[in-house]
């Protein structure tokens, strides 16, 4: 989740290596923070602004970590040359420069700004002396890893960097198991990319910077120049890119592909991020098309919804989307709770919506509706312990085997296969950045009146679903209704879902974009 309207702001700045993610907050001169490895960057900048008022605060997101995690760098060179070109980019030149402990070597290697100040360089050095090892975080098929990695994080916080046998008495507060939980969330886009960032600075020589404490760093910051202009617009990269979007309703993450065509909306099922979607937009942007996928408010990476959440409020978001990005008319393609979102937008404003795709509509009886309502959702909130990782993950790879995963009967069984850890992993990352508001956007697909907003349905759209998805029964419910504009199919495979076979992902990809390129 993005942090509140009122704390730091984040942005995609594009670079050559890739993207990274930086977080803004405050008014003044500037303070560039390089952030480090054991908190969020966005609760870093935060801590660094109520410590120093009056100045603004840049804070960045090492490449390997968080929305940094597909920039290229990963040598202490590398990283070093995409802080200068970030400083140069942003117009930073005139910063001052604060490097949080391991983030303190590459401060040094870059050399940029006006003078630079190291935090935690005690811990640092504590850490290299006992040589504090990263466990294995390879994505496992039993999702320990996230557990690992989760108590690697937390013993950094409350041991003794000379003594790793001893809890430090001493030092700064604690972090709670909700600012713990976006530090986790963090370092788990990339794991193995974390891991390895941690070794390479931890053995890195000391860096010779003046060190501070959050405390004591204002008292030591010379004057400031004046603020400089604001962050620079993301810029289209190939492939995949990231971007955030201010809309009246708040501010909305998307994952974006084609730079030209016509633009295509692409709404998500319920639960976590887009990620998992990234076929689609993919496919799209290969037939064309400007494509873009939405994080619902509440999901992903996108602000938390600013009130109750219906079928109706996310395709009210979806219009607002378009408003701020200057789209009149786009294409629309959604799954299951975005097939709903998609149908309510184009029967709520039909002027905005060319062409549309449903693959999975909801249709469920009503005593299933209660029933997956009393017991679909867990509480995912974060624990001391990390215990909620483990939740999320079985969560989800059951998902896999039943449907609904909570009747776990070989009645129910799901004939789909297993995923790969790697691909597991991604669904849970999506569903850790969601938090404790992961089931918001769900659960409205399990309220909405399918069958009586389809009728209402006056633009053209194709309503599909492959041959294993749990809702293709939506398909004959639909073939009932007999709506003129309407037709019906049933698609080779899903394509987002995990490892499709490559022939039949194709051919789908093929039905979707002949349908959208109709009349």
């Amino acid at each position: 989740m993005s942090a509140p309207a009122a704390g730091p702001r984040p942005h995609y700045v594009t670079l050559s290596g890739g993207q990274v993610r930086v977080w803004r907050v405050g008014e003044g001169p500037d303070l560039l923070l390089l952030s480090g490895l054991t908190l969020a960057a966005q609760d870093q900048a935060a801590l660094l602004a109520a410590a120093c008022p009056g100045w603004r605060v840049t804070a960045v997101e090492l490449p390997g970590v968080g929305g940094s995690a597909t920039h290229a760098a990963a040598s202490l060179p590398a990283l070093a040359e995409a802080v200068r070109e970030f400083v140069h980019a942003a117009g930073l030149t005139e910063a001052i420069v604060v490097g949080a402990e391991h983030a303190a070597v590459v401060a040094h290697a870059a050399a940029a700004g006006r003078a630079s100040f190291g935090l935690g360089l005690d811990r640092l050095a504590g850490w290299a002396s006992t040589a504090a090892a990263m466990p294995d975080v390879t994505p496992r098929q039993d999702g320990t890893h996230l557990t690992a990695l989760w108590s690697f994080v937390r013993d950094r916080h409350i041991l003794h960097p000379d003594d790793p046998r001893q809890p430090a008495a001493a030092g700064d507060p604690l972090p709670d198991a909700a600012v713990l939980d976006r530090a986790i969330t963090a370092a788990a886009v990339a794991p193995e990319r974390f891991a390895a960032l941690w070794e390479t600075l931890s053995r890195a020589p000391a860096p010779p910077l003046r060190a501070a404490t959050v405390g004591d760093l204002a008292a030591q910051l010379p004057a400031g120049a004046t603020g400089a202009a604001p962050l620079p617009q993301t810029a289209p990269t190939d492939g995949i890119f990231h971007r955030y979007v201010e809309t009246a309703r708040g501010r909305l993450h998307l994952r974006c592909a084609g730079a030209a065509g016509r633009p295509t909306l692409v709404i998500p099922t319920g639960g976590g991020s887009s990620a998992q979607f990234a076929p689609v937009i993919a496919g799209l942007a290969a037939a064309g098309r400007q494509a873009f996928a939405v994080d619902y408010f509440g999901n992903g990476l996108s602000d938390d919804p600013a009130g109750p959440v219906t079928t109706e409020t996310l395709a009210a978001d979806m219009a607002a989307l378009l408003d701020a990005l200057g789209h009149d008319v786009v294409d629309v393609w959604g799954s299951h709770t975005g097939s709903l979102v998609a149908l309510e937008l184009a029967v709520s404003a039909p002027e905005r919506v060319r062409r549309l795709v449903m693959e999975g509509p909801v249709f469920i009886s009503a005593d299933f509706q209660d029933d997956l309502l009393a017991h679909y959702f867990p509480d995912f909130t974060p624990d001391p312990w990390g215990r909620h990782l483990s939740l999320v993950w079985n969560w989800r790879r059951d998902a896999f085997f039943f449907w609904p995963w909570y009747r776990r009967t070989r009645e129910a069984v799901r004939a789909i296969g297993l995923p790969s850890a790697e691909d597991l992993h991604l669904y849970a990352v999506g569903i850790m950045e969601s938090g404790t508001t992961y089931d918001a956007a769900y659960r409205t697909a399990f309220r909405y009146a399918t069958g009586e907003r389809m009728p209402r349905l006056t633009r053209p759209a194709l309503v599909c679903a492959g041959p294993n998805d749990m809702l293709i029964e939506g398909l004959a419910a639909t073939r009932a209704l007999a709506v003129p504009g309407v037709t019906v199919k049933t698609t080779p495979t899903t394509v987002w879902w995990p490892d499709p076979e490559p022939q039949a992902a194709a051919e789908t990809m093929a039905l979707y974009v002949e349908f959208l390129d109709g009349e």
